[in-house]
């Protein structure tokens, strides 16, 4: 056993912390905030393990983790570039930039591939199999809990063939609990927007249950996000296609969450109002789609996590629901947009033209 460090009493809690072999690379290379000029690559790296518990003989060990980052700057929109993250073949990867004005690209929408880790390697050979995505977008839930540190090792690892072909644009969901884990592992913030072509793309964060300790506290963060929401999608209009991604949806067939997210259904006016093509969902698990008013929504939940029951679709805008894991592909091709919804297998679910 190597020499103890320190020994902590921290509210009937013991916590050690010991010496530590050489640091390993347990995720990455992937790409992060992918934009026409700069992007940036990540990887994860276990410095250590500490452990905690009740008693010296029932501590848990958790991995300590870094990321490690480099941002390329200079680079020229609508091209692939190639990359050398750390030494050997495991450190090779390529990222697309976003094409300036009219183009043609691809991008795969997935969530909640929290849970059933074989589940999720399958969601990802399947996207790997049926798609050649420019980047990717993840509605949420990427872990059970963002905190738990030893959590994101297995994410990476199930992920990693996907991630190191093509950029991730993340937003959170309730099961990243607002960890700092989340926010440095994918360099992110809470909420934020990027344009790919002539698509324009409004990432929020939903989950408001983490937005803060107190009603106070979440109602001034609510009020901020929506007011940059509506800015920038008031500044989007020359967009030929905007898209609103969130974890949570407006609505949904599973008859147990139904009304459980009004904050999010009272953002259906503003989607109207600024002409969003498609809002982009995740948190249930399962393939959804409705057409209201002429907005599409979208929930794609079915990245790993237990299958919900569609027990019970809205009446007048379902155009298609199933119990099912599921990935979407977007296709976009100057003025036109085509989404596919589709199983691991390959399966096609679902089809939709977004004008």
């Amino acid at each position: 056993m190597r020499q103890l460090r320190s020994l902590l009493a921290v509210s009937g809690l013991a916590l050690y912390s010991w010496a530590q072999p050489a640091p390993k690379i347990v995720g990455g290379p992937y790409t992060v905030n992918a934009g026409p000029r700069s992007a940036t690559v990540m990887w994860v790296v276990e410095t250590g393990q500490a452990s905690v518990g009740l008693s010296p003989e029932g501590m848990k060990p958790a991995p300590v983790l870094h990321a490690e980052k480099i941002t390329f700057s200079g680079l020229r929109p609508g091209n692939t570039y190639y990359y050398q993250a750390f030494p050997g073949p495991d450190g090779k990867g390529s990222f697309h930039t976003p094409p300036a004005g009219e183009a043609s690209f691809e991008f795969v929408v997935y969530g909640d591939t929290r849970t059933r880790h074989e589940v999720h390697r399958q969601v990802i050979q399947g996207i790997l199999k049926y798609s050649h995505p420019d980047f990717l977008v993840n509605t949420g839930d990427l872990v059970e809990d963002g905190s738990d540190s030893s959590l994101w090792p297995v994410f990476f690892d199930i992920e990693r063939e996907l991630l190191r072909k093509a950029p991730i644009f993340p937003t959170p969901g309730n099961h990243e609990h607002n960890s700092s884990d989340y926010y440095e592992l994918m360099s992110a913030k809470p909420y934020y927007s990027f344009d790919w072509g002539r698509a324009h793309f409004s990432l929020i964060d939903s989950d408001l249950a983490g937005a803060g300790g107190t009603p106070g506290e979440r109602d001034s963060f609510w009020r901020a996000e929506t007011a940059w929401l509506e800015d920038d999608l008031k500044n989007s209009q020359n967009a030929a296609f905007r898209f609103v991604v969130a974890h949570h949806p407006p609505m949904t067939a599973v008859r147990a969450r139904q009304g459980a997210n009004p904050h999010m259904t009272a953002l259906e006016p503003m989607l109207e109002k600024y002409k969003v093509t498609a809002g982009l969902f995740g948190h249930d698990h399962n393939y959804q789609h409705y057409l209201l008013r002429g907005v599409h929504y979208f929930i794609s939940g079915g990245g790993g996590a237990p299958l919900y029951d569609v027990d019970l679709p809205p009446a007048g805008i379902t155009q298609k629901v199933e119990t099912t894991e599921n990935f979407l592909v977007v296709r976009v091709s100057g003025g036109k947009a085509s989404i596919e919804a589709m199983k691991p297998s390959g399966e096609r679910i679902d089809s939709a033209e977004l004008r």
